[in-house]
C-alpha cells in the first residue's frame, strides 16, 4: 500500500468523537477552530488487525474478570526481541494504566517525601508532576541546546546527584520533546554515575518504537546497555499505546528484572492498587505485537515525511526558525525566539497561527518561546501548520 492509499484508508477526522486533543480545544485554549497538534496520539485509526480482534472480544460479550494470557507475553515478547535485541522474562513484568500512573507509584515505591528525584530538563511535564504531587525534591539538569542538537551535561548530572542526595533518576528515552535517541556511549555513561552514587533509574521507554532513522539512531532499551550491565538498577516503563496510537484502552508495562525491587513495588502496590487488567486493553496490544509492523512503518514513514516537509520549508520561508534534530517520538521541538518574543508566544501561534500546541514552559522553565508540534498525523494539518506560521511571520515582517 501506498503512502496515499495508507492515508486514505487510516486518516480519520476525530472531531466530535470526545477527543482530548480536538473537542477541548474551546476549554484549553479558547478557540474549537484551531488545528490540534499537541496532545502526543494520532489521526490514524489503529491497525486493522486491532479492529478485528476488538470487534472479535466484544462479539463475545462479556467482559468479567480477566488474566494475562500467555500469548499477549509472547507476543510483546516477540516485539521487544525482533525490534529491540531485548529479552524479557514473564516474572519480570507488571501491568499498569498507563506510563504516567506507574512514574507516580515508582516514586513513591523507591523514595520517601522529601527525597531528591532527578529530571532532565526540557522534559515530559508530568515527570514534575509525579515528583511535586508525591512531595519529593524535584531536582533538574538541563540538557545542552547546541542549535537544535541536545546533549546530556554530565559534569552538571553529578553535581546534582552529590548535592542533593538524589535517589531516583526519571529517564526520558527516547527523549520528548527534544527528539533525542540517547547512543550506547551517553547511556553508559548516565547510567554508570547512577549506579556509583546508588540512584534507582526509572526509565520511560514508551516512544521506542518511533525510530526516524534508525540505522543512523538507533533505540536501544537501558536494560541493554552494556550488556545489560545495568540491568538489576534500571526499571524501564513501556506500552503499545504511543507506537500503535491506544492510549484510551489503559494497558501498560513496568519491567523490574530485579527480583528484590520487584519485591518492593509489589508491597507498595497492594496498598494502592487492587484493579484487574484491562481486557480490550492486552487484546488490542496482542493484537497489535503480533500484526502491527506493517501499518507501523507506515506512520513511521508519514512521519519522516513530514518531518522533512516542515524542515525544508521553513528553513526557506522562516530559516531563523531552530528545529531540533528529530531522532525518535513523532514530536518536534521548534524555537520561534528569533521571530517571535517569548512572552508574545502564545498570542503568536494561537491567536494568528490557529494552532495548539504544546507550549516549551510546560516543559522546563527555561524554554519559553519553543513550541512542540505533533507530526504523527494527516500531512494535510502540518502542510497547513506550517503555510500558517509562515504567513503570519512574513505579516510580522511588514
Amino acid at each position: 500500500m501506498d503512502q496515499a492509499a495508507f492515508i486514505k484508508k487510516y486518516a480519520t477526522n476525530r472531531q466530535h468523537t470526545n477527543s482530548l486533543k480536538w473537542d477541548a480545544l474551546d476549554e484549553r485554549y479558547g478557540n474549537p477552530d484551531l488545528i490540534a497538534m499537541w496532545v502526543a496520539d494520532m489521526e490514524f485509526k489503529v491497525p486493522e488487525a486491532v479492529t478485528t480482534a476488538l470487534n472479535a472480544r466484544i462479539a463475545h460479550g462479556i467482559y468479567g474478570y480477566s488474566y494475562t494470557p500467555d500469548s499477549y507475553y509472547q507476543a510483546f515478547f516477540n516485539w521487544e526481541q525482533q525490534r529491540h535485541q531485548l529479552h524479557l522474562e514473564k516474572d519480570w513484568i507488571r501491568f499498569g494504566t498507563g506510563v504516567v500512573n506507574s512514574l507516580y507509584a515508582l516514586v513513591n515505591t523507591y523514595t520517601r517525601p522529601g527525597d531528591a528525584v532527578l529530571i532532565l530538563t526540557p522534559v515530559y511535564y508530568p515527570f514534575f508532576d509525579a515528583v511535586k504531587d508525591n512531595h519529593r525534591q524535584l531536582v533538574t539538569s538541563e540538557l545542552h541546546n547546541d542549535q537544535g542538537h541536545y546533549t546530556i551535561d554530565f559534569d552538571d548530572v553529578e553535581r546534582q546527584i552529590k548535592a542533593h542526595e538524589v535517589r531516583l533518576f526519571i529517564q526520558c528515552s527516547p527523549h520528548n520533546p527534544v527528539g533525542r535517541i540517547w547512543t550506547e556511549a551517553e547511556e553508559t555513561r548516565l547510567l554508570a554515575l547512577c549506579e556509583q552514587y546508588g540512584v534507582l533509574v526509572v526509565s520511560d521507554e514508551i516512544h521506542q518504537d518511533l525510530e526516524i532513522d534508525p540505522q543512523n539512531h538507533p533505540f536501544r532499551s537501558a536494560l541493554t546497555v552494556a550488556n545489560r550491565r545495568f540491568e538489576d538498577n534500571v526499571i524501564v516503563v513501556n506500552a503499545p499505546s504511543k507506537t500503535f496510537n491506544m492510549a484510551a484502552l489503559l494497558n501498560s508495562h513496568v519491567i523490574i528484572p530485579n527480583p528484590k525491587l520487584r519485591q518492593q513495588y509489589d508491597t507498595y502496590m497492594t496498598t494502592v492498587n487492587q484493579t484487574e487488567t484491562n481486557v480490550l486493553g492486552q487484546t488490542a496490544g496482542q493484537a497489535a505485537y503480533t500484526d502491527g509492523a506493517d501499518w507501523l512503518d507506515h506512520i513511521l514513514a508519514i512521519v519522516r515525511s513530514n518531518y522533512q516537509y516542515l524542515k525544508t520549508t521553513l528553513a526557506q520561508k522562516a530559516p531563523k526558525i531552530v528545529i531540533a534534530e528529530l531522532q525518535g517520538t513523532y514530536l518536534t521541538w521548534l524555537d520561534i525566539r528569533p521571530y517571535v518574543k517569548p512572552e508574545y508566544t502564545r498570542e503568536f501561534i494561537v491567536d494568528k497561527c490557529g494552532l495548539a500546541v504544546d507550549f516549551g514552559e510546560w516543559f522546563s522553565a527555561n524554554d519559553r518561546g519553543f513550541v512542540r508540534l505533533n507530526l504523527a498525523t494527516d500531512p494535510k494539518y502540518v502542510h497547513q501548520a506550517v503555510a500558517n506560521i509562515t504567513a503570519c511571520l512574513a505579516q510580522l515582517a511588514k
